[in-house]
């Protein structure tokens, strides 16, 4: 058969001897797929070329070696501004990916690399996905996290292939899978290596075979059970999103449930969360998020060894962390007998998340104890993450200073000290920059890259490069006390604090706050950073030459210092606080408790310790969790006041 692939920008189209079709995608000036309008167009004209000529088979795969197809333009998302316009957004994918599942000759997807949103939902639409066995590879529909829903056919098709419960685990949380457990669950065919991958799908794209039907239980469950489901679901999203803060979870539960998947059935619901402040506000998040990932761009560095000196909860679970990602660590601290614990804590954690043995193995091969520090002197990348003392750290730094390599990076820690106090030790000061990590290290996404006056910027660099290459998210901030994150929250936790010393409850005080939409209460908060942090952190917290509050140095003097003890304002019996009833919550009470938040980032942006309001508001929101659907503390404050 003849196609005629050169009336195509994106797409490239070829033809093998057994008459199959190879649609790759390659997006022009892009190195990522996504599914813009002009490659939608596209498409459906490869559709109409076929229906003139139906092939043996057809399949679609990448050109990119980032990945598949990374899910719809959020460009073009973010231009909706009327019903119309959504309800046309919908229906293009609906449409066009309805009419490719009815084809008439076989389809197959083959999957290699990140496969989201849009993306999966075009491989659901396909008659066989082929996944790829790599660590890149990962399937999702993670519209919940924009504030919207996967209206393509995702909702239709994911519980038909895997069963609901699977489906909307994946759907509600925005929880991506490996090729592995895609096989697993009957959303992928097969899963092969790379080096067979053409063969494979070649193969099967002609096999006849038919699709693996999920069990008679999830088929039941998918059809007259849908309601019993639908409610065990809502109640789950209930527990962690309220839906006056984020309404697209519940509507996927209800697209699912009432309209078999299709939006386009319920043009209301469509209308409000399109066009809602949430999806507005999720989406301005995403865009930050991608500009915190290209602070990591501009340096061809990359760390291969990384040196931490101390094994404490931060530093042990920094070099876990490294170790995980792939990085050779080597974890100094005064003797076996304290690092033994770090090395205990990260086989624990990543034994719950890493599920083949010989990896678990492999990551804890590079994770070294090294308690006389040779480690210092071969290492990319050395971190000082020793206790908070500024003559401690300063003999440490011009230790390690003397043994590294020259080219090395040499990061601190600290989270309260400043780069000029620790620097003056170092016969090279500008070497020296801060890498400030949050507890707990494996869940938080932000990491502090500090710089002083005078640091010299292509360590800077470095330093944003290193903690891209560990997936985290830079945020380049000058030197000051608390930076950005901790001084933003010392106030915030030191209102909430007074409030108890007023005679409100804690449980008073955290329910204000997780209805205002903060994922934990400042008071829980308080008890998961430690109370001994933060008595140790007074100045900031309650001013220079100010008590601390009462209640803070009562239960201080008390030992009870939070949840590691069991112990802080609330009591920890299982690992979780026992609280008891909020009550009736005072009105203003979340008004008051975020203010003092909302005005020390005000004044750390015209302080310049961050670089602009945008920067401010990306950092508190992944540095402390501050609720995502207001878009961050001055994008709130600025639509409270319009």
């Amino acid at each position: 058969m003849n196609i005629n692939s050169n009336s195509y920008r994106h797409w490239q189209l070829e033809v093998n001897a057994e008459g199959v079709v190879w649609a790759t995608l390659d997006k022009v000036g892009e190195s990522t797929n996504s599914l813009s309008a002009a490659v939608m167009d596209e498409l459906a004209r490869i559709l109409d070329e076929l229906d003139s000529h139906p092939p043996k088979g057809l399949v679609f795969r990448s050109g990119k070696p980032a990945g598949f197809i990374a899910g719809a333009d959020i460009q073009e998302f973010s231009l909706v501004d009327s019903a119309e316009r959504g309800i046309e957004l919908v229906a293009r994918g609906w449409q066009l990916f309805n009419r490719l599942a009815a084809v008439s000759y076989p389809t197959l997807a083959l999957v290699r690399g990140h496969c989201l949103g849009g993306g999966l939902e075009l491989a659901l639409a396909c008659r066989y996905l082929l996944a790829v066995d790599e660590p890149t590879t990962r399937m999702g529909l993670p519209e919940v996290m924009l504030g919207i829903v996967p209206g393509w056919g995702g909702m239709l098709r994911l519980p038909e292939r895997i069963g609901p419960q699977a489906a909307l685990d994946m759907m509600l949380t925005g929880k991506t899978i490996d090729a592995k457990k895609a096989r697993r669950l009957g959303l992928a065919d097969d899963c092969v290596p790379a080096r067979v991958m053409d063969n494979a799908a070649a193969s099967l794209v002609l096999a006849e075979q038919p699709r693996r039907r999920p069990p008679m239980l999830q088929r039941l469950l998918n059809g007259p059970f849908k309601g019993l489901v639908a409610a065990g679901a809502r109640k789950q999203v209930a527990k962690r999103a309220r839906a006056e803060h984020y309404p697209a979870p519940y509507a996927i539960i209800d697209i699912w449930a009432r309209y078999q998947g299709n939006a386009l059935a319920a043009p209301e619901l469509i209308d409000n969360i399109f066009r809602s402040a949430t999806a507005r506000n999720l989406v301005r998040v995403f865009f930050l998020q991608e500009r915190l990932k290209g602070f990591g761009k501009g340096t061809e560095f990359r760390a291969r060894r990384v040196h931490v000196v101390g094994a404490g909860v931060m530093g042990g679970d920094i070099a876990a962390w490294c170790a995980l990602r792939g990085l050779s660590v080597t974890l100094q601290d005064q003797g076996m007998e304290r690092i033994a614990p770090a090395l205990q804590r990260a086989y624990a954690v990543w034994r719950q998340r890493v599920r083949d043995a010989r990896e678990l193995r492999n990551i804890m091969d590079r994770l070294i104890p090294d308690p006389d520090g040779h480690g210092a002197r071969h290492a990319d990348v050395v971190i000082e993450a020793i206790f908070e003392n500024l003559d401690a750290k300063r003999e440490l730094l011009a230790s390690l200073e003397r043994v590294m390599r020259p080219e090395a990076l040499l990061a601190t820690n600290t989270s309260s000290l400043k780069i000029e106090d620790l620097r003056g030790v170092l016969t090279r000061p500008a070497r020296l920059i801060g890498i400030h990590f949050f507890n707990p290290v494996a869940k938080m996404p932000l990491v502090e890259v500090v710089a002083a006056e005078g640091s010299d910027p292509e360590i800077v660099q470095r330093g944003n490069a290193f903690v891209r290459q560990i997936d985290r998210l830079p945020l380049p901030v000058r030197s000051a006390p608390g930076f950005l994150v901790n001084a933003v929250l010392g106030p915030y936790m030191l209102e909430a604090m007074r409030a108890v010393d007023e005679g409100l409850t804690p449980e008073t005080i955290d329910e204000a706050m997780l209805a205002f939409g903060m994922p934990m209460g400042p008071i829980e908060l308080i008890d998961m950073v430690g109370l001994d942090v933060a008595m140790a952190a007074g100045s900031s917290l309650a001013g220079a030459g100010a008590t601390p509050p009462a209640c803070l140095l009562a239960r201080f003097n008390a030992g009870h210092l939070g949840k590691k003890v069991g112990k802080g304002f609330y009591d920890y019996p299982n690992g979780r606080p026992a609280k008891g009833p909020a009550g009736a919550v005072p009105a203003g009470l979340a008004a008051r408790l975020v203010k003092p938040l909302l005005e020390r980032t005000q004044q750390l942006v015209s302080d310049g310790i961050v670089a602009d309001a945008d920067l401010a508001d990306a950092g508190v929101i992944f540095g402390t969790g501050f609720a995502p659907f207001t878009g961050g503390p001055l994008n709130y404050l600025r639509n409270q006041h319009a």
